[in-house]
């Protein structure tokens, strides 16, 4: 069961009391993905929040070239979502595929408001969350817009060891906003030095 991991993940950040706990336990419920599997699709509107508890994830969009590009991967312990799609209720314009075999705990969005009106404590919880989400939304900004496609890289590998060896050198080009050849030589370039 993978509820026990995420009530300690939320007691890292506030301790709940028993019937925090309880609620937790009885809203989000758990998933398995295969690989390639979808839990969200362009055009689908994003009903739940999701904690990934085992696997990897990537977020993307397809624009009008066919060409993807992904904004987000997700391993353990980190959350996944449109959560533009997920609270104004419009359909995304992005997919969310699992990398791997996964399992998630998702809760539906009527679930996660009441957890906030019903226990308060919640919204200190998201709210830390959603800065935290935002100060790395702004860092990946600032990057892409001043640095070169090389210190772009660096700075994934120094923020992101665990998904180096987990997804393909293609999804990382596309995060990075380079093509894999570019991306197979800046590896080579660092692989002699």
């Amino acid at each position: 069961m993978s509820t026990p991991a995420l009530i300690e993940y939320f007691n890292r950040i506030i301790p709940l009391d028993e019937k925090e706990i309880a609620f937790v336990k009885e809203i989000f419920k758990e998933r398995r993905v295969k690989k390639r599997q979808f839990i969200l699709q362009e055009g689908e509107i994003c009903k739940h929040t999701t904690y990934v508890f085992e696997g990897c994830f990537r977020m993307y969009l397809v624009d009008d070239n066919g060409k993807e590009h992904n904004l987000q991967f997700a391993i353990e312990n980190w959350w996944v979502g449109d959560i533009g799609s997920f609270f104004t209720d419009q359909p995304s314009k992005l997919n969310i595929e699992a990398i791997e075999n996964s399992i998630i705990l998702q809760a539906k969005k009527e679930d996660q408001l009441k957890l906030f009106t019903d226990y308060p404590k919640f919204n200190q919880i998201f709210r830390v969350l959603a800065e935290n989400a935002m100060v790395g939304l702004q860092r990946r900004v600032l990057l892409n817009i001043s640095s070169t496609a090389e210190e772009r890289y660096i700075d994934f590998l120094e923020r992101h060891p665990k998904l180096f060896n987990r997804i393909s050198n293609v999804q990382i080009a596309s995060y990075l906003g380079v093509t894999p050849e570019f991306l197979s030589t800046i590896r080579k370039k660092f692989a002699k030095s």
